[in-house]
């Protein structure tokens, strides 16, 4: 097992104020979609003795911190995202000894586990949820239910409460016969929204946190966690609600309004937020707490990661993987380079003195980033292109976050039917859209959802070349609950793994620079050459030290712009190439050439 011996970075030469919890500044996280990783009983279902047989793998690989998507208990309508009881680990995944074990595996190997902590809503099949339907009942109020719209019939079309509507299709209310109310869900109708406005609920979350804490995780990544704060009036009416003094939105083309605008990083946030903080985490060391983070600006980023406000670590924001489609996400576009440079630099800027960011371009909601900005169609420019993507991710300022299969260059899944497909999102999108509102064709949005489909992240983790990808058993009863990439038998891990050439090699070299190089770890970031179309071009600097990080992100030869020649004006030698998509030699002659090759990806030491 390889190891790596780390460069502490200085608290001197830190530029993101992150004391008392700075290893993270250095430190690079994998994620770990449980149910796709590695199946050890034959159900077909990833389970958490896989992943705690796969340990020394991801030890080798050299990351720091495992993000694990979640295991509780749960109906698994949403893959897990809608918990039945947090305090459980659902019987797909395990047992509660079973996730003990692999705490006690991971941190013998120097490994963190950071577990996904779900509370902007549960599952309808939470007890609470199934107590607040008796309206005598203390937890009546710890969820967000509405009366019918006067003058309509409780349950029947038009008498929701608002005309919000769910992100995973049709209308954001759903009716509760038993109780004869409605109820708030942003995501699936099995995912009632917490109400955080209700002291109890924020005292029983903080008390499920501090749990787990006690028994050993060493943080959380909280789910859509800045839309737990909701806009009301002075009455406590939503939006659109009838004699509420705010308005509601436009609908739009599927036939109802976005509820973001009052439902992301609302009035309470902040204080929600700092609440946890004191109530959980105080007196804790070493811990990580990480924010998904829709309807939040790079500048409210500076803001909740800024230590001395005493809330999160460090957040995701998502313009950078939303922008790059028309209107919806099921009409993908083009990647726009310079678009995608300002996105990026706007976060970077944000937290250039206080804050901190974090990095990634995939995980369990996103396509495969070398299907996506890439290029797959052949063995040479899958893994050119890859290894050019991972690069200049990892190269700027903040915490990279890594998703199981981006290591090997994993591709989307380029299923053809619908039938192939398990996301609620998805399939209920085809429906909408499709079938109930007619706004796409069905071609269209099968496209769409081959180029964006959350389930392109979530075919098994390709470990062997044999049936299933040793994901399962070859001769296992049940195959696995998603298909299978085909391409498999050419992408991975056991084929990678000796290979210096491949994308998995690569990976372990981008990991091991953030561990040792101060630069790469603290250096502050400066965008240059923004306007050019094909190439990616930023500097790192830290006192007298410099890079100069350059990425073709194309497939052809280009030129290389402006800025980025002077700064190399003086020629570049091969120990001047820190890391390089294309072995040093090439690159230096690739550079005295004021040109790039395809795909090709230098940090290069001025």
């Amino acid at each position: 097992m390889t190891t790596f011996n780390r460069t502490i970075i200085p608290d001197a030469i830190r530029t993101n104020g992150a004391t008392p919890n700075p290893w993270w500044s250095n430190a690079v996280v994998y994620q770990i979609y449980p149910r796709s990783f590695q199946d050890t009983n034959g159900d077909g279902l990833g389970d958490l003795k896989g992943i705690t047989s796969r340990l020394d793998y991801l030890a080798d690989l050299g990351v720091d911190v495992l993000w694990l998507s979640p295991v509780y208990r749960s109906p698994q309508d949403d893959n897990g995202y809608d918990i039945s009881d947090y305090r459980d680990i659902d019987p797909l995944f395990g047992t509660l000894d079973d996730m003990d074990e692999l705490l006690a595996e991971a941190h013998k190997r120097g490994l963190k586990i950071v577990m996904d902590l779900v509370v902007n809503h549960t599952s309808d099949e939470h007890a609470w949820f199934e107590a607040s339907k008796d309206k005598d009942d203390p937890h009546a109020d710890w969820y967000w239910w509405r009366p019918a719209r006067p003058g309509h019939e409780p349950g029947t079309p038009g008498a929701e409460p608002n005309q919000w509507g769910s992100y995973f299709g049709g209308s954001a209310w759903e009716y509760s016969p038993e109780r004869g109310e409605y109820y708030l869900h942003q995501f699936s109708k099995k995912q009632p929204d917490l109400n955080w406005e209700n002291p109890a609920v924020r005292r029983a979350v903080y008390d499920m946190m501090n749990w787990w804490l006690d028994r050993g995780i060493d943080g959380f990544r909280m789910d859509v966690i800045t839309l737990i704060s909701k806009r009301t009036d002075a009455n406590g009416r939503l939006p659109g609600e009838t004699g509420s003094e705010l308005d509601d939105l436009p609908v739009g083309e599927e036939g109802y309004s976005n509820p973001s605008p009052f439902c992301a990083d609302g009035p309470r946030q902040d204080e929600f937020l700092k609440e946890m903080r004191r109530e959980v985490f105080a007196g804790r060391d070493g811990f990580l707490t990480v924010g998904e983070a829709p309807g939040i600006t790079p500048v409210r980023n500076e803001h909740i990661t800024n230590p001395a406000n005493g809330e999160l670590d460090m957040l995701f924001l998502f313009d950078h993987v939303d922008f790059d489609c028309d209107g919806v996400k099921w009409k993908p576009l083009p990647l726009d380079l310079p678009g995608f440079k300002r996105i990026m630099a706007g976060y970077q800027t944000a937290v250039e003195n206080v804050g901190w960011a974090s990095l990634f371009t995939g995980n369990h909601d996103q396509p495969r980033v070398v299907s996506r900005w890439g290029d797959d169609s052949s063995e040479e420019s899958r893994v050119r292109s890859a290894k050019a993507l991972g690069l200049m991710l990892h190269m700027h300022r903040g915490t990279p976050y890594v998703y199981q299969g981006e290591e090997l260059g994993m591709t989307n899944a380029h299923f053809t039917s619908l039938d192939q497909y398990r996301d609620l999102e998805s399939l209920n999108a085809y429906r909408q859209r499709v079938e109930e509102a007619k706004v796409q064709s069905p071609e269209s949005m099968l496209a769409g959802i081959a180029a964006r489909g959350r389930d392109n992240s979530r075919t098994p983790m390709q470990w062997d070349g044999s049936a299933y990808a040793g994901f399962t058993a070859p001769d296992a009863a049940t195959e696995p609950w998603i298909s299978v990439n085909p391409n498999h038998a050419e992408i991975n891990a056991a084929g990678e793994f000796d290979d210096p050439d491949s994308v998995y090699a690569f990976y372990k070299k981008l990991i091991a620079l953030r561990h040792n190089s101060s630069i790469v770890a603290a250096g502050e970031w400066q965008l240059i050459d923004a306007d050019d179309a094909h190439v990616y071009a930023f500097t790192r600097t830290l006192g007298n030290e410099r890079l100069l990080v350059v990425v073709n992100l194309s497939g052809r030869t280009v030129d290389l712009p402006r800025e980025s020649t002077e700064l190399i004006a003086g020629g570049v030698t091969e120990p001047d190439i820190i890391l390089s998509t294309y072995d040093a030699p090439h690159t230096v002659v690739s550079l005295a050439n004021r040109e790039l090759d395809p795909w090709e990806a230098a940090a290069v030491q001025l």
